[in-house]
């Protein structure tokens, strides 16, 4: 087995596993998500592979077929616990999807459509970013450290730096590491201010 194919394992492996504790505490009712944020970024994955997929980069396609597989049963099973609230956002992100696939459609440029989407998606997950900020404990940093490092294992075994390969990987390290950090940083700081 060479490093490319390790990595490409590794990383769905990861992936995978990174959703299980945040499942865990969506079913025990610890973890609270934001189920439009959830959805939207299910879309966005899902559009991103296919647009990996026709410029034929089929290392990021897997990622983000796995990625699009894992937000939508956290959205799914989240239904009973999560937060269901939607907000004018919410409805800008999942429109944002939509045009993501006319530009592409009408430009045929799947890179164009990444950006595209890449810029959506960030909006789409500043409800999750404010969540974290606000409530902390309802969020499982470890999902998003775990998918962090398997993004970063597939940006790795990129062979082809082209937008369509590497944006998709690239942004979800940056994020999961945002929300990871986050995460931590308030939760300590919120029992240094309970210890005070």
């Amino acid at each position: 087995m060479n490093i490319t194919t390790f990595l490409i394992i590794l990383s769905s492996v990861l992936s995978i596993a990174s959703v299980f504790p945040y499942l865990v505490g969506v079913v025990k009712g610890v973890t609270k998500p934001r189920i439009v944020t959830w959805v939207t970024w299910s879309a966005l994955t899902a559009i991103a592979s296919a647009a990996a997929f026709a410029e034929q980069h089929y290392t990021t396609m897997i990622l983000l077929i796995v990625t699009t597989i894992l937000t939508s049963s956290v959205a799914i099973i989240g239904w009973k616990h999560g937060d269901k609230k939607i907000e004018k956002l919410d409805y800008i992100c999942l429109g944002g999807a939509i045009v993501g696939i006319i530009v592409w459609w009408l430009s045929n440029s799947p890179s164009l459509a990444v950006v595209f989407i890449l810029v959506i998606d960030l909006i789409g997950g500043v409800p999750t970013l404010v969540h974290c900020w606000k409530k902390p404990t309802e969020e499982q940093w470890i999902t998003f450290a775990i998918s962090s490092v398997g993004s970063l294992c597939t940006l790795l075994a990129i062979g082809e730096w082209k937008v369509t390969a590497f944006a998709f990987p690239l942004y979800l390290f940056v994020m999961g590491s945002t929300y990871t950090t986050i995460i931590l940083t308030r939760r300590r700081f919120l029992n240094f201010k309970d210890a005070i």
